[in-house]
């Protein structure tokens, strides 16, 4: 199982407690988290279904690649972590 995590400014606008779930891409996991909390879905993804700018996703420390279709290939036991992106100078 992968280990979700959601950093605590997230936790402002929606609820997101760590979970564990299955999947073996980035898209999977994440559909499974949101599968249990369909509002966080459109806090995170736009209406493509790719990541919104303001959402940086981490795959076991590293940014994915793929923010349009979540295609990071997922080992078990691996650890995503989900952040807004912080702008400005």
């Amino acid at each position: 199982m992968t280990h979700v995590r959601f950093t605590q400014n997230i936790q402002r606008h929606v609820a997101c407690p760590p979970c564990d779930v299955e999947g073996s891409t980035v898209r999977q996991v994440l559909d499974a988290v949101f599968a249990t909390n369909p509002r966080a879905r459109g806090y995170f993804l736009d209406d493509r279904g790719a990541l919104r700018k303001h959402v940086n996703v981490f795959l076991d420390g590293l940014p994915i690649r793929d923010r349009t279709n979540l295609s990071d290939a997922v080992a078990d036991k691996s650890e995503i972590d989900v952040m807004q992106a912080l702008s400005g100078g």
